[in-house]
């Protein structure tokens, strides 16, 4: 079974359409708020990547309008499934900016978990991209993607990492964060929290996001430093498994 869908997203961003562009439609800056790692070839037909550990989608640019409108469509899977997404960025006064996201395309499968998964979570990342416009404007980040083991719920993968961090149920926004990894402090604040499948912690140079479903939580970090990508992967790929040893 195969189903079509739309969804419309609009967030006021505190920055230039020139900044959100440079945010929403180059490779560093989509590695600055969204998962993986990405790469845009910047013209229609243009050849575009998002690349996770062992996977890699492809997509075509469909709309090229700096700094107004972009947009791209990911090429089908063997079933027909495929999304589109498509950024319409509009000036206001005082130097702000209108942002809207129309994400389209074909769910096949159980396309109603994935449908329910799309809208809770397209606000989730431009809620991030926000964060990132505001709090690290003209910076790029190195994006971190580790995995945690398997839980028995998802409930248990929330705690685990909740515990982990040093924070207590429920979280809100707003609370402070301090935890330790390989033996660096780490401090920050909850900057948005959806339970029980995503966290996210702004600090003074990182957006560390925590994401995940069925059991499973895996980081999504953007670490706005010079540091090694795979050997930073590692450690919050061991600091996971500690969070539930």
């Amino acid at each position: 079974m195969s189903h079509e869908f739309e969804l419309t997203h609009d967030i006021d961003i505190a920055a230039t359409p020139e900044q959100v562009w440079e945010a929403i439609a180059t490779g560093p800056g989509i590695d600055s708020w969204f998962m993986g790692k990405s790469e845009v070839e910047p013209r229609v037909g243009g050849r575009g990547s998002l690349t996770m550990p062992g996977f890699t989608a492809e997509s075509t640019v469909t709309a090229w309008e700096p700094p107004h409108r972009f947009a791209y469509q990911g090429t089908p899977d063997e079933s027909g499934a495929f999304m589109a997404f498509e950024y319409l960025v509009e000036g206001r006064d005082g130097g702000s900016t209108a942002l809207r996201l129309v994400h389209s395309g074909i769910l096949t499968g159980d396309w109603e978990e994935q449908y329910d998964a799309l809208r809770k979570g397209n606000p989730l990342y431009l809620r991030t991209l926000e964060q990132y416009l505001v709090h690290f404007p003209g910076r790029t980040a190195v994006p971190v993607t580790a995995f945690g083991p398997q839980q028995s719920d998802q409930e248990r993968a929330w705690s685990g990492v909740i515990a982990a961090v040093g924070l207590t149920e429920p979280v809100v926004e707003g609370d402070k964060v301090q935890f330790t990894i390989e033996g660096q402090d780490v401090t920050g604040v909850v900057d948005v929290v959806v339970e029980p499948g995503f966290l996210g912690v702004r600090t003074d140079d990182a957006l560390l996001r925590f994401v995940g479903g069925g059991g499973m939580l895996f980081t999504g970090h953007h670490v706005f430093a010079d540091i090694d990508q795979e050997a930073a992967a590692r450690t919050w790929s061991e600091w996971l498994a500690a969070a539930y040893a």
